[in-house]
């Protein structure tokens, strides 16, 4: 039988805090979601001044990227290389933004973030994951 590792409660703290260290530190205000392998939301702080939208943005991400296995990026960048049969996949939100969380080989779970420009997001994200002190 092969073990994995999974996000605890205080891997979560970490991510969220060091994200939003990291946003403050730029004055960005967005807001971070955190989901597990499966993109069930574990985690979500709007910072002060952030966009409404992002509150539904920043999870969308973050499922997109877990369920996907990879950076949700990649999904914006085929979709604007002609790859629009991606338009009818089941995520919402398939714009830079979402990374995910690597142990091992396996995705336990997914940062996303929203309010900034997309690259900025992806930034706080990576900030986030950092804290876990996993390569």
């Amino acid at each position: 039988m092969r073990t994995r590792a999974v996000l605890t409660e205080e891997d979560v703290t970490k991510v969220a805090d060091a994200a939003a260290a990291h946003a403050r530190a730029n004055e960005w205000n967005v807001t971070i979601a955190i989901v597990d392998d499966g993109g069930h939301l574990l985690f979500l702080r709007r910072l002060d001044g952030a966009p409404p939208i992002s509150a539904e943005m920043a999870p969308g991400k973050a499922r997109t990227a877990a369920l996907g296995r990879r950076e949700s990026r990649l999904y914006e960048e085929a979709i604007r290389q002609g790859r629009t049969a991606f338009l009818s996949a089941p995520l919402t939100a398939m714009l830079e933004g979402g990374v995910p969380i690597v142990v091992n080989g396996d995705v336990i779970g997914a940062v996303g973030v929203s309010g900034v420009k997309s690259d900025q997001d992806a930034e706080i994200a990576r900030a986030g994951i950092a804290a876990l002190g996993i390569e």
